[in-house]
Formats: structure tokens, C-alpha cells, sequence
């Protein structure tokens, strides 16, 4: 029989269309992709509403929980202090990054958590929180991300006055810079312990980006640069290479810095961001420093030890009769060694009785109420002319 032209074209068209079903091409299978049903736009937002409302209620639940614990301490007499746990807080952390399943990261996470709890805090009564000021400065960012923006920020121009405020009852706790990861102690803050009653109540890591900042566009209108000496040196590096031959003057606070870089022509600053905010510069060059991972450590000071979390630190203050004597730091130490207590840092400082005699700051992994940890601190209470036990506290969770 005779195929005509017609039958001829089908069964060809026929074959092509079989072959193409075999397999599709990458470009067809993300042509499918785009093609895809998707949710209207619009019943995507009414699902946001829907949760946010939950959000919203489950919030408000939350702070009349809160509101309920403040009346039933005011009942029992209890002060405005009392109110925080920051070994409660570092739990409720830890256990919402532990069941993190993302997209939103840890840092993101955390950082939720504590504003929820800073403002259900507040709704018993703020805390007052001392900090070395002022406004602008690395330090009230540690308060920020410590206790949260539901408190009463007490900026203040020493350290010694921090550590007054507290002491005095004017504030409830203070937050103090200890170490930067690259320049090391800040004696000063440790200094104040050898006198102070005062105890550490917590510890903040904060990652520290230093950004160049001024009221002019660009770099060659500098003349001078201002900033804490400490931010200076994290900076030295890249000020050697890009700015050679400008004058460094080192001032109180990158605070201070800042505004006189608001009010002074030709001056720059190294600060943090949130001081070119307050002071509205340029930022004219970001994280200058040195260090990618620069980070300053800062204590939580009050006047009162607190319960173990699960994650602690306890930082312990130690001497000998004779520091200068063979093997005075070894005795010290070995309680600590036999009991397998992990030591993270240990500093000398001078006691201030006598010349060439020592006191050692020692900071190490557990609570001072909970063995090894309990066990080590006895025995090293009886190898020591000087024994205090600076605080017991969560250690950072970011």
C-alpha cells in the first residue's frame, strides 16, 4: 500500500515526540520550575497575619507570666535585682538555639529571645545597668546585647565609677570591659576587684568592627584621628599602610572620638557604628581592624553570687604568702590540676601591699558550688594567703 505524505509526516512527528519524552533538557526542566504552581501572593500574607497574630498574643501572655512573678517577689520583699537570673536567661537561650532549625540563624535567634525577655522583664520594673560611657561606646553594645534595650542605660566616664554605682545600689548591675582577643587586659578593670566587694554575675563576647568615621568625604581631608588607645592599636596595621603620616590621638572613649570628629574640622575617628549614629558621621572606611575576629570580652558586675546554670565560668582571685618563693604559682595551681578543672586564663597583678608581690586573677571551666569544681576551691583555699571567689557565671552564649 501507497503512505501518503500525511502518514508519513505523523509517524515522524510521532517519533520526535517520543524521543523528547525520553528525557527533558536542563533548560526545559527550569522552564517547568518557573511554570509551577505557586501560592498567590495574597494568601502568603494573610498566613503572615495569621502568625503574626499568634506571635502577638503568645507575646502578651508572656509579659502577664512576668508581670505575676514581679508581684509575687515584691511580696516576698525582694528588690528590682532580684528580679534577674541570668542563670535562668543563659538556659532559655542555650535551649532555643538547641532546637534551631533555621533559616534564621543563632545570632538571630538569641537575639530574639532577649528582647522578649528584656521586655518582660521591664514589666516588673527596668533594670538599671552602669556602663562605661558614654553613649556610642562598645560598652552600651554589650549592654544591648547582654540585657536587652528594656533597661536603663547608665552611661558613666570611669570604670571606678561603674563599680561605685553598683556598689552603691544607685544601679543594679554594671557592665565592664576585661580583655580584647588581640590587645589583652584591661588592668585597670581588674585592679578594681582587689578592693571591691562586688562579684561577676556574667561575661559578654562581643565582636568588635572598628570603622573610620568623620564629617568629610573622603580620606585626604584627615588630619588627625581620634579613638581609645585600645582601638588605635587593633587598627595600628592598616592606619600604618593606608595612613601613614597622620596624628594619632588617643582620647577616653571612641565616644569621645566621635565627637570630635562631629565638631572639629579635619578630625576622623576609629568607633563603632552605632557611634556615627549618635554623632551623625560618615562612615568612611569599614572594619579597619586588624583582626577579622577581634572581640572584647566584658564582665557583668553585682553584688550578689548566682546558681549554676549548666555552662559556667568562676573567676577566682589568689595569692601566696610569698609569690617570689619556688614554686608559689605551682602550689596554687596544682589543686586545680589534680581535680582535672580547666584554667582559660590567669593574670598577675601587683598587690599593692608590698613591692614585687603578686596576686593572680584565674579564671576556670565549672561552679564553685559544684564538684570538681567544689572540691578543687577547698583545697586550694588552704594553699593560699588570699582566697576570694570573684563570681560563679554562665558563660557567653554567643
Amino acid at each position: 500500500m501507497k503512505r501518503t505524505p500525511q502518514a508519513g509526516k505523523a509517524r515522524s512527528a510521532g517519533g520526535n515526540t517520543r524521543n523528547k519524552r525520553k528525557k527533558p533538557s536542563a533548560a526545559a526542566a527550569r522552564q517547568a520550575a518557573v511554570a509551577a504552581p505557586v501560592p498567590e501572593l495574597s494568601s502568603i500574607r494573610e498566613r503572615i497575619d495569621e502568625i503574626d497574630l499568634r506571635i502577638h498574643e503568645l507575646l502578651n501572655e508572656r509579659a502577664r507570666f512576668a508581670q505575676q512573678v514581679g508581684l509575687s517577689k515584691r511580696g516576698a520583699g525582694l528588690s528590682t535585682a532580684d528580679f534577674y537570673k541570668p542563670e535562668r536567661e543563659a538556659q532559655v537561650l542555650r535551649s532555643a538555639i538547641e532546637r534551631n532549625k533555621g533559616p534564621l540563624r543563632n545570632e538571630e535567634i538569641v537575639r530574639l529571645f532577649r528582647e522578649i525577655m528584656s521586655a518582660c522583664l521591664a514589666q516588673q520594673e527596668p533594670l538599671k545597668i552602669a556602663f562605661l560611657g558614654p553613649e556610642g561606646t562598645f560598652s552600651q553594645q554589650a549592654v544591648n546585647k547582654h540585657f536587652g534595650h528594656s533597661v536603663r542605660a547608665l552611661p558613666l566616664p570611669a570604670i571606678s565609677e561603674v563599680f561605685e554605682e553598683v556598689q552603691a545600689g544607685h544601679a543594679d548591675f554594671g557592665v565592664v570591659p576585661i580583655e580584647n582577643s588581640t590587645e589583652g587586659t584591661v588592668n585597670h578593670t581588674l585592679d578594681m576587684f582587689l578592693n571591691s566587694p562586688l562579684k561577676i554575675c556574667g561575661e559578654i563576647e562581643l565582636r568588635i568592627r572598628q570603622h573610620l568615621m568623620g564629617r568629610m568625604s573622603g580620606l585626604q581631608k584627615i588630619v588627625r584621628i581620634c579613638s581609645h588607645p585600645q582601638s588605635l592599636a587593633q587598627c595600628r596595621q592598616w592606619l600604618d599602610e593606608h595612613l601613614p603620616n597622620i596624628e594619632r590621638v588617643p582620647v577616653a572613649s571612641n565616644a569621645e572620638a566621635a565627637r570630635r570628629a562631629r565638631d572639629e574640622d579635619g578630625t576622623a575617628a576609629i568607633a563603632g557604628e552605632a557611634a556615627a549614629e549618635v554623632y551623625g558621621l560618615n562612615v568612611l572606611v569599614p572594619e579597619i581592624e586588624d583582626t577579622a575576629d577581634n572581640t572584647t570580652r566584658f564582665l557583668v558586675i553585682g553584688r550578689k553570687l548566682f546558681s549554676a546554670s549548666g555552662q559556667d565560668k568562676t573567676t577566682l582571685l589568689v595569692s601566696a604568702g610569698d609569690t617570689q618563693s619556688p614554686g608559689a604559682l605551682h602550689r596554687l595551681l596544682t589543686p586545680l590540676a589534680a581535680n582535672n578543672i580547666t584554667m582559660t586564663r590567669i593574670e598577675s597583678r601587683p598587690s599593692r601591699k608590698r613591692k614585687w608581690d603578686y596576686v593572680f586573677f584565674i579564671d576556670v571551666l565549672g561552679h564553685a558550688e559544684q564538684p570538681p569544681l567544689q572540691t578543687a576551691l577547698a583545697q586550694l583555699k588552704q594553699a593560699s594567703t588570699l582566697f576570694r571567689v570573684l563570681g560563679s557565671y554562665p558563660a557567653a552564649v554567643l
